[in-house]
């Protein structure tokens, strides 16, 4: 097993989850925001496990899925396009778009108790305070929990002192992932990512697709949304059918083999 602290508790973490924990360290493993596990599946090509640096299991993970699609195509593990990967989320559809990886995310969820949030409703502009600061929130889950808030000026903004206190809020039950966000144009956000149980991040697939999302339910952008991370740009389509579109690239980036 692997302690670690979390908070003023020491946590000690058995079979992947404690794996996670020890992989994920930056300075003493390999150093990831999450471990992605693979397994066979009855009802899909296979099944992806996702747990985060703090070993917590979460539901999806959009650039991870796209991870996972390069690493079955090329080590020809399954040659069908598109993949259909089991998730906590359920089924989630990648498949190839010339050089890149384009995911079927499915249809966002916006209603309060699904998400889940401990409010009713559909929540735009959410209004939250945290720290002494009001925020306004909008909430999707994207088979994961996420609060949007925009920001005028996402570069300067403190991420790490917000995100974590945004994250644990009591309206949160399963805590939340937090997009912190820029109106770059009518087809254009920036966002910063603060994920639940991996802190920020260069960036996140179901992130970028919720503040898409977010940004077309305020009327600030179209259906079709070009998100800027700290890690590159995805290409977010919001489709009239409702279903979410994400297509960005996918690199490996070495391979090697670790003892446990």
């Amino acid at each position: 097993g692997v302690e670690f602290s979390f908070g003023e508790a020491v946590v000690k973490l058995e079979g992947l989850e404690g794996i996670a924990v020890k992989l994920c360290h930056r300075r003493h493993g390999i150093g990831a925001d999450q471990l992605l596990v693979l397994e066979d599946s009855e009802g899909a090509d296979l099944r992806m496990r996702i747990f985060n640096a703090d070993g917590s299991e979460v539901e999806m993970c959009g650039n991870g899925v796209r991870a996972v699609a390069k690493y079955v195509w090329d080590r020809g593990i399954s040659a069908n396009d598109p993949l259909d990967v089991q998730t906590m989320a359920g089924i989630i559809r990648p498949a190839r778009h010339e050089n890149l990886v384009r995911v079927d995310m499915g249809e966002p969820v916006l209603e309060a108790g699904l998400i889940p949030v401990r409010l009713e409703g559909k929540l735009v502009d959410q209004p939250l305070e945290v720290l002494g600061r009001e925020f306004k929130v909008t909430c999707v889950s994207m088979g994961n929990p996420h609060a949007v808030v925009f920001v005028d000026n996402v570069e300067g903004f403190a991420v790490n002192y917000y995100g974590p206190a945004i994250e644990a809020h009591d309206i949160f039950p399963n805590r939340t992932n937090v997009e912190f966000v820029e109106l770059k144009g009518p087809q254009t956000i920036r966002v910063r990512v603060w994920e639940r149980g991996a802190g920020e991040t260069m960036a996140c697939g179901t992130g970028a697709c919720a503040a898409a999302v977010a940004a077309n339910l305020k009327g600030l952008t179209g259906r079709e949304i070009n998100v800027k991370l700290d890690g590159g740009e995805l290409a977010v389509q919001w489709a009239e059918d409702g279903r979410v579109f994400m297509t960005g690239p996918a690199t490996e980036v070495f391979h090697g083999e670790i003892n446990i």
